[in-house]
C-alpha cells in the first residue's frame, strides 16, 4: 500500500528527475519491508528511520534502524523556548511522527542541542550522522529564524535525509559528503504556527520521506556559510557529567598537542580517565571522533568555567 502511494506522486512537478531515483530507493525499501516477518528483518531491510527515542528505549531497538533529531528553536514569546526533554515540545513532535508514520522507528539522539546555535549544532550533527545507515532521514530543528524568511529544506547528503531549516545547520553535512541533492520544502500544512515549525512544518515533511512519499519541493542550492572553518575550535557541546565537547575532529589534533583554554589553562591529552590522577584536567578523542575537554571523576564545565562557545588554541 505504501508503495503504490510513492507510484501515485511519481512524477508531481517542481522535484526534478534528479529526485526519482532517491524516492525509487525508498519505495523498493517499503515493498521489501512488507514481506518481513520480524522486527529484525523490518530493521536489516528498511533502512529509513526518523526523529526522536528516549535513551531507555535504545537497548529494545538495538536491532532496528535508528534516526535523530536535533531539536532547539527560539521561540517568538520568549527569548528562548528550547524543547529539550522536560516541557511538551518533544513529546509533540514525536505525536506527529507517530501519527504520520506509524511503521517508522524513532530515536531521539539530541533533544538538548546548543539553544538557539545552528553553527555549534552543525559540528554535532556533521560528527553524529556517520553513526548511521544510509537511508535515515534526520529531523533536525536548531531554528532561531523560525517564523522569518529562512527556508526549509531538505537535504540528501551520502544517501541519508536531513530536514530542516536553511540557517547553516547542515553546512558541515554538506561540506563532508560526497554526493549532495538540495531541496526547498514547498509543501505547508493547513496550519502553520509561527513558532513551532518543527512540529508543524518539518515533522510531516520528514513522515512524507519515511512512507516514501514525495513531498513538494523544488530544487535549491542553500546558503553557504565558507567562513565558518573545517575544525571549531570552540565548545559546542556540554554532556551530563560536564565534559566539553568541542567542534574540532580528533584526526585534526596530534595527541602531543596541548589545549589552551580562553583564561590560559593549559590541557594536556591522555587517551582515557584512568590515564590521568583523579581531579586530573586533560582532552581525549571520544567515542564519536571529536577532541573533549574532562577531568577525571570531576566535571569540567564547572571546575573550567566553560559554556558553549568558549574558545581554545592548539599548541603542538
Amino acid at each position: 500500500m505504501r508503495s503504490g502511494v510513492a507510484r501515485q506522486h511519481a512524477r508531481q512537478p517542481g522535484i526534478g528527475e534528479a529526485f526519482d531515483s532517491a524516492f525509487e530507493r525508498h519505495e523498493a525499501v517499503a515493498a521489501i519491508e512488507g514481506e518481513c516477518a520480524g522486527m529484525i528483518e523490518r530493521a536489516a531491510m528498511h533502512p529509513h528511520p526518523l526523529g526522536i527515542l528516549t535513551p531507555a528505549d535504545r537497548q529494545s531497538l538495538r536491532h532496528q534502524p535508528a534516526a535523530m533529531a536535533l531539536a532547539r528553536q527560539f521561540g517568538h514569546e520568549t527569548e528562548k523556548a528550547d524543547f529539550g526533554l522536560a516541557g511538551p515540545y518533544t513529546g509533540q513532535m514525536k505525536a506527529v511522527l507517530r501519527r504520520e508514520a506509524p511503521q517508522t522507528e524513532i530515536i531521539d539522539l539530541f533533544a538538548d542541542a546548543p539553544a538557539g546555535n545552528p553553527r555549534a549544532s552543525a559540528y554535532l550533527l556533521a560528527a553524529y550522522a556517520e553513526w548511521f545507515p544510509p537511508g535515515t532521514i534526520f529531523l533536525c530543528v536548531v531554528d532561531p529564524g523560525v517564523g522569518g524568511q529562512r527556508a526549509p529544506l531538505m537535504v540528501e547528503a551520502d544517501r541519508r535525509w536531513f530536514v530542516g531549516p536553511e540557517n547553516g545547520l547542515f553546512e558541515l553535512v554538506l561540506r563532508r559528503a560526497q554526493n549532495t541533492r538540495c531541496y526547498e520544502i514547498a509543501w505547508q500544512p493547513p496550519k502553520l504556527s509561527a513558532s513551532f515549525h518543527g512540529r508543524d512544518l518539518f515533522a510531516p515533511v520528514a513522515a512524507m520521506l519515511a512512507r516514501a512519499e514525495r513531498p513538494p519541493a523544488r530544487a535549491r542550492m542553500p546558503n553557504r556559510h565558507s567562513d565558518w572553518p573545517d575544525e571549531l575550535s570552540e565548545i559546542v557541546y556540554i554532556d551530563h557529567y560536564g565534559n566539553a565537547m568541542t567542534g574540532l575532529r580528533g584526526s585534526a589534533v596530534p595527541q602531543g598537542a596541548t589545549l589552551i583554554l580562553g583564561d590560559k589553562t593549559r590541557v594536556i591529552h591522555a587517551a582515557t580517565f584512568s590515564a590521568v590522577p583523579e581531579g586530573g584536567v586533560f582532552w581525549y578523542e571520544n567515542s564519536n571522533g571529536l577532541v573533549e575537554v574532562a577531568v577525571n571523576r570531576g566535571r569540567a564545565a564547572d571546575q573550567l568555567h566553560l559554556v558553549i562557545g568558549s574558545t581554545l588554541t592548539i599548541e603542538t
